[in-house]
Order: structure tokens, then C-alpha cells, then sequence
């Protein structure tokens, strides 16, 4: 289904994504970024959390890492109470996964990976691959809302085409 060279390209992408979305979300107030746009999640900065909360659990099942614990499901929309602390764990975040796909085989990705999901209440086994593939699209997908929320904001959204990452990222 994929190549560990997928996931490094795809690593790459989430780094150089969430980079250029701080340079924009640091010229930002609170109140906008935590205005209620009726995205899934709320807020900007909701969105932002939950992807980043998101992007930690799939890294703890990926590579054996721990992982924020929240109290409820919607706890983690404010996991990170100001966009800088949030960018500070977002960078440490971005490069754990960069080294997690670094380090990546071909020969793992053939097989299948098993957790415990809290949401489905019961043990779950999935191919690694279907899992990764998975992972890069939420970060997309969610991406994708933070994007138009900015563009609903007034803000000039970032480049998002995969085709005009820079090379050096």
C-alpha cells in the first residue's frame, strides 16, 4: 500500500504544513483564535489541539511513545492553553514523527498493528499501513478545516499543494 519513502515525504508535509500555519496564528488574538466557527471542533485552536492530541496517540501506538491523557474526549480541545505552547509541543511533536518514519522499514509495513481503542470499547487490529495512511489524511483533513477557518477569518491561508513543498524542508 505504501513505502517508508511515503512516510517520510508525508512527514516532511506535516512538519512544513504546521510551520507555515504557526508564522500565521502567531500574528493572531485568542479571541479569534478560539472563536467558535462551527468546524467539528469548535475553534482554530480546538482544531489545532485535537490534531495535535490525535497526531501524539497515533504516534504512541506507531512508535511506543507516551501520549497526552485527558479526562473526557473533548478535554483535548484545550490541551494547549495559548497557540505558542501549543507551537512549542506541535515542533517537538513534528520532529518525533519525522524520526519515527525515518527509522521505518519496509518490512513493518507489512504487518498489522494492534491497541486497545477506548472509542470502540474493545481490542482492535489493523495492517500498519491502512493505520499510517490513515494518521497522514487526519492530519490533512483537519488541516484542511484550519485552512478555511483562516480564510473565514481574513487571514491568507498557507500553500497546501504536497507538490510545491520545498525540497529543503
Amino acid at each position: 500500500m505504501i513505502t517508508p519513502d511515503y512516510v517520510k515525504v508525508m512527514a516532511r508535509y506535516n512538519l512544513w504544513q504546521n510551520s507555515q500555519l504557526y508564522s500565521i496564528l502567531k500574528q493572531m488574538d485568542d479571541a479569534e483564535l478560539e472563536r467558535d466557527r462551527g468546524a467539528f471542533f469548535g475553534s482554530i485552536k480546538g482544531t489545532l489541539n485535537h490534531l495535535l492530541w490525535g497526531d501524539l496517540l497515533w504516534l504512541s501506538r506507531f512508535a511506543g511513545r507516551d501520549f497526552p491523557k485527558t479526562e473526557s474526549a473533548s478535554q483535548f480541545v484545550d490541551l494547549y492553553k495559548t497557540i505558542s505552547i501549543w507551537s512549542s509541543e506541535r515542533f517537538r511533536c513534528d520532529n518525533r514523527i519525522i524520526a519515527w518514519a525515518e527509522s521505518l522499514k519496509q518490512i513493518e509495513l507489512l504487518g498489522e498493528l494492534t491497541w486497545k481503542s477506548i472509542t470502540m470499547d474493545k481490542e482492535v487490529k489493523t495492517p500498519l499501513s491502512l493505520c499510517i495512511t490513515h494518521y497522514f489524511n487526519h492530519q490533512t483533513h483537519h488541516r484542511g478545516q484550519v485552512h478555511a477557518m483562516l480564510t473565514a477569518a481574513g487571514q491568507k491561508a498557507p500553500v497546501s499543494d504536497l507538490l510545491f513543498m520545498p525540497e529543503d524542508t
